[in-house]
């Protein structure tokens, strides 16, 4: 049995569902997991005294500083400076001192001392005390909640409760950060039996003040609606076989994900693992033996656990491009003019995610690479040969001010990447005279 290839590259955080999928046990996997997270992210450790933090490293000396007076809080009329030791400093910027350290000034000290380095060590300086030992503040277990019902058209009742809990702290999210202020989202109210439970997705809005009409404006009704759907990437798989051929598809999804919708329906085999039963035709015909249905590709929809989609990680600066919708699409067509995709199934892709595309202003996006496509979803198929391309989409919306952190990364920049190189693609992928699969995804990350 074939599996689909992937690569031994790895950039994405260690708790990512783009990890290693299959380790050889569990030290293996924590051994994998520590070293893509070092692979893909530079360090700084912050010193000061006698105590010192390990933070990832700023992009900007104004990031920086703000990071170390949050973290020293020296009073406002104390002296504060940034300096790193040589030896910790990239080669050029040693070269360009001759004391032990490069003082931090500006941006342009800051650049230099930051080139080429895996990580820096920052030593604070200042006559500030220590930032004192401060006991966490109390959790949150109880606070006051309105619900906006309405019972029928025009009318509707507000009902105010207190929420309570037992242990979760409701003040403070996983990673402890504070948050305060009003929300709003949808609650869903599930009985079965004797079990009567109510969960709530939504969001949190901005310190205004708000009429009451606000929450039954028809538009924030349907933000709602798009807020308490998940994040699905959606796939289509084609098998294109040069005679007839009767073969056996295995999907296995990572444990990080959820599979979803899928036409035809697939057998379950395990946990995560499904089989597609087949005879494929020349053209690109499947007959699907279970569902005596004959269709052009396999449909399946795969759901990321939520708590590991971060949009400015997945899609940033230095590992994708952005552009306005209007340049997206027809620069997108050229990409998959250049992946090998004919014009009917470069359009298909197209018009099958073009309201999702168009409902976004400007769009920042990538591709994966193989091995971060196999590591979520492996494709293993019962013949001889075959040759595998997997065009993994992630895109998401950005406003005019997001626009902006992307200059370096624009249209002209994609325009100039190997995207052949990046999913793999190779001559073979268009060869009519050999068993090939062809599969498009497509995530949106909110």
């Amino acid at each position: 049995m074939l599996h689909s290839p992937a690569s031994t590259s790895a950039s994405l955080p260690s708790q990512s569902f783009w990890g290693k999928f299959k380790p050889k046990n569990k030290d293996d996997m924590r051994d994998k997991q520590a070293q893509m997270a070092l692979a893909r992210q530079r360090l700084l450790t912050l010193a000061y005294g006698d105590m010192e933090t390990i933070r990832v490293l700023p992009t900007t000396f104004a990031e920086l500083e703000a990071v170390a007076r949050d973290w020293t809080k020296p009073p406002p009329d104390a002296v504060f400076g940034l300096r790193v030791p040589v030896e910790f400093a990239s080669l050029q910027a040693a070269r360009l001192v001759a004391g032990p350290y490069i003082y931090l000034a500006g941006e342009d000290s800051y650049q230099i001392a930051i080139m080429g380095v895996p990580g820096l060590r920052v030593e604070v300086v200042s006559d500030a005390p220590p930032p004192p030992d401060e006991p966490p503040p109390p959790p949150v277990l109880e606070m006051p909640a309105a619900f906006n019902l309405e019972l029928m058209p025009g009318q509707h009742v507000a009902l105010d409760v207190m929420v309570n809990s037992d242990e979760l702290d409701m003040a403070r999210m996983e990673d402890g950060t504070m948050v305060d202020g009003m929300f709003w989202g949808k609650l869903d109210i599930v009985h079965q039996g004797d079990t009567h439970k109510m969960e709530f997705s939504g969001t949190r809005l901005a310190n205004e003040n708000y009429s009451p009409e606000f929450m039954f404006d028809s538009r924030v009704m349907t933000k709602l609606a798009v807020a308490a759907k998940p994040t699905t990437a959606k796939c289509n798989l084609s098998v294109l076989s040069p005679a007839v051929q009767y073969c056996d598809i295995m999907l296995t999804f990572s444990p990080l994900w959820k599979i979803g919708t899928m036409w035809p329906p697939a057998e379950n085999v395990a946990e995560n693992k499904v089989k597609y039963f087949l005879r494929v035709h020349p053209g690109g015909a499947l007959e699907h033996f279970e569902s005596e249905m004959v269709s052009t590709s396999l449909y399946y929809e795969a759901m990321p656990d939520p708590s590991m989609i971060d949009p400015n990680d997945y899609i940033a600066p230095r590992n994708g491009f952005a552009m306005s919708f209007r340049d997206f699409i027809p620069h997108l067509m050229n990409v998959l003019d250049q992946l090998g995709m004919s014009l009917h199934a470069r359009t298909n892709f197209i018009n099958n995610n073009l309201s999702a595309f168009s409902a976004h202003k400007n769009i920042a996006y990538r591709f994966l690479s193989p091995s971060r496509v196999a590591s979520a979803i492996d494709i293993a198929v019962t013949h001889d040969s075959c040759i595998f391309t997997r065009l993994f989409l992630i895109f998401r919306g950005l406003n005019d001010d997001e626009v902006g952190i992307f200059a370096g990364a624009g249209e002209k920049e994609a325009n100039a990447a190997n995207w052949r190189e990046i999913v793999g693609w190779s001559e073979e992928c268009k060869d009519p005279t050999v068993f090939r699969l062809l599969e498009t995804s497509v995530l949106e990350v909110t």
